[in-house]
């Protein structure tokens, strides 16, 4: 199951929206408030869902001023990677968080808006970010 954001404007170029999505420290400033005892260091962070799960996750790929992808480390409740795809378009850098999620029908349907909801809420704090 595949959860887009619509692409948003990033008052940054696109090498310093890379740079920034690069470093994991700089992921927890675009979680949702439901996101507690995050931690990252450049290439790993950790955090806990309240009352959900403790996700562990990785840079599995950097693509310079294109793509940041992060996969799950360790035991994960689902498979999933995480995705943010930086693109420039009419001399505008813009952004699009995706999330593609390997769910049972019974998780999906509780897992629907929660996941939706987290890529724009990434999304959109990351069009307001100071770079």
């Amino acid at each position: 199951m595949d959860f887009n954001s619509d692409w948003q404007k990033v008052a940054a170029t696109d090498k310093a929206t890379f740079d920034f999505l690069s470093d994991l420290r700089n992921f927890g400033s675009l979680m949702p408030e439901q996101v507690i005892d995050y931690k990252a260091d450049y290439d790993r962070c950790s955090f806990t869902i309240k009352g959900m799960a403790d996700l562990h996750l990785l840079v599995a790929e950097r693509i310079p001023n294109e793509r940041v992808r992060l996969i799950p480390e360790g035991k994960s409740p689902f498979e999933f990677e995480l995705v943010a795809n930086i693109r420039v378009l009419n001399q505008q850098t813009e952004v699009k968080i995706s999330l593609a999620a390997e769910l049972n029908p019974m998780l999906a349907m509780m897992a629907k808006r929660p996941l939706q909801n987290l890529v724009n809420i990434m999304a959109d704090k990351l069009a307001v970010q100071q770079f």
